[in-house]
């Protein structure tokens, strides 16, 4: 009975969103995440800082962990286990081991609107990654990226741009200038049963 009705939930867009806005609006409350849109999704908020920012229709996956200062753009998606850490030791004041030597004045950490970053990436804090930029799974960004396109590898490196034409791209920067509205989710990932 159960099943029966979290599969018609999930089968509905409209219901889907009001589902994940209310189990969201207890998250925020419970976690101290006031700086979330109400479309902000996650289902593991406890690793997020308390000043993270997250606007329309952003989404973390599971086991992220989102130091401070960091914004997270409309659209945009953190894949399962993204880090966003770093800056954060002082390591250079000889005769002082790390441990004592305090901390660095924190850079802020933007990620713009439609970014997709894939698993178990590791975003180093204070770099910007710009509108509908893609990062490969694994990556490990050290420096911004630009608008529009894909980076992976370790340090992060540009592998292709996302759009292959100018049009494309001003298609989608009209779009992403417009004021961010619901569309059709993804279907979630059903489990394959497992054979004996």
């Amino acid at each position: 009975m159960l099943n029966a009705i979290k599969d018609k939930i999930r089968s509905n867009n409209k219901l889907r969103f009001y589902g994940r806005v209310a189990i969201m609006y207890y998250r925020r409350k419970r976690y101290g995440l006031k700086h979330c849109h109400p479309t902000f999704y996650t289902k593991d908020p406890r690793e997020l800082s308390r000043d993270f920012v997250a606007h329309e229709y952003a989404f973390c996956a599971k086991l992220c962990i989102v130091g401070p200062q960091v914004e997270l753009g409309a659209y945009s998606m953190l894949g399962p286990r993204v880090l966003i850490v770093g800056d954060d030791h002082v390591f250079d004041k000889a005769g002082t081991p790390a441990y004592f030597a305090g901390r660095p004045d924190r850079k802020p950490t933007k990620i713009g609107r439609d970014v997709w970053i894939g698993a178990g990436t590791i975003v180093m804090t204070g770099v910007t990654i710009g509108r509908g930029a893609i990062v490969a799974a694994g990556a490990v960004v050290t420096k911004d990226i630009p608008p529009y396109e894909i980076h992976g590898g370790v340090p992060a490196k540009k592998i292709k741009d996302r759009f292959t034409t100018e049009e494309e791209r001003r298609i989608h920067d009209e779009m992403l200038d417009q004021k961010p509205t619901l569309g059709e989710f993804c279907a979630p990932i059903k489990e394959v049963p497992q054979s004996d």
